[in-house]
């Protein structure tokens, strides 16, 4: 038994033998997942898996009728503030400025709620559990109640005041500041839903057809930019100290001619063994997804190297 289990041992130490100072590894792509802040049906798809794509260039559009209604209700209320801005009133009786103070009051109270949700915001993103649209919406949310406090604030200061037209005149500035905050608001938010592409790359895959519903946050599709892929290889721990950043290295693999790159990155912590292995001898069995799409690279992510240093 034992001499089988020796002879067992030797065999498959012949299997995995390879080249002195040759390891073997893969390559790895760093994908840009694209989505969208708010969820919505999905009513566009401008690209195909295998599409190369610039940047700029628009990839998808969820629909946004929510959000041009909102728009143009914004928009609406620019109107109303200009049109108060440009007609000022006279001094108000005092069930008026009644009710100014009830809407001050509030205003007050829509303030502090927007300051709490603001500071929430600002710790969830600093432990990493919320996203920065969410944060820039809590802010934008604060500077626009903010603006309407100085508005209901400067609409009683003026409508207690006996004669006069200057603190009428500030009220109806801060009301038309805020009403653009508001429109910027709406913009910003039907922006969201139109997303394009932020580098240039491959359109590596999609996730979702036309007319499907796209959660809040979920990719809809991915890219490869060129600069995003990388070879990734395991060296035994006597060469470790031969091994540094900036180390020029050569990298082989089948059908292509040899690159020269360099190491930018050494891990700190010891593997017994790659999460993925290739060895020659598996190399003929594995089986590689190919479109005809005239790929601008021939290297892909999960292709079988072999590395050595220069």
């Amino acid at each position: 038994m034992k001499r089988a289990m020796l002879l067992a041992l030797a065999l498959f130490a012949g299997c995995q033998k390879q080249e002195d100072g040759v390891w073997q590894g893969y390559v790895e792509g760093e994908y840009v997942l694209l989505a969208s802040p708010y969820a919505g049906q999905l009513q566009k798809l401008f690209v195909r898996r295998g599409d190369q794509i610039e940047a700029g260039n628009p990839v998808f559009v969820l629909e946004q009728e929510a959000e041009r209604q909102a728009r143009a209700e914004a928009e609406e209320r620019v109107k109303s503030a200009q049109a108060k801005l440009e007609n000022l009133q006279v001094p108000l009786r005092e069930p008026q400025i009644q009710a100014l103070r009830e809407s001050l009051n509030q205003a007050k109270a829509a303030k502090e709620l927007s300051r709490v949700n603001l500071t929430r915001e600002e710790d969830l993103m600093k432990k990493g559990y919320t996203t920065k649209p969410r944060l820039d919406e809590a802010r934008s949310n604060y500077v626009r109640d903010t603006a309407r406090v100085k508005e209901a604030e400067e609409q009683l200061k003026n409508a207690q005041m006996p004669l006069g037209r200057q603190g009428e005149l500030e009220g109806a500035q801060a009301e038309m500041a805020a009403a653009k905050a508001a429109l910027a608001q709406a913009d910003w938010r039907l922006e969201q839903k139109s997303v394009a592409a932020p580098v240039s790359g491959l359109v590596q895959d999609t996730f979702f057809v036309i007319g499907e519903w796209v959660g809040a946050g979920k990719p809809v599709a991915s890219l490869l930019p060129p600069g995003n892929v990388k070879a990734r290889f395991y060296v035994p721990e006597t060469v470790l100290s031969s091994i540094s950043i900036g180390r020029p290295i050569e990298i082989r693999c089948d059908g292509c001619q040899p690159i020269d790159a360099k190491v930018s990155y050494v891990s700190s912590q010891a593997e017994y063994t790659p999460p993925v292995l290739y060895s020659k001898e598996s190399r003929s069995k594995l089986l590689f997804l190919v479109e005809a799409r005239l790929p601008n690279s021939t290297l892909r992510p999960g292709q079988p190297l072999d590395v050595r240093l220069k």
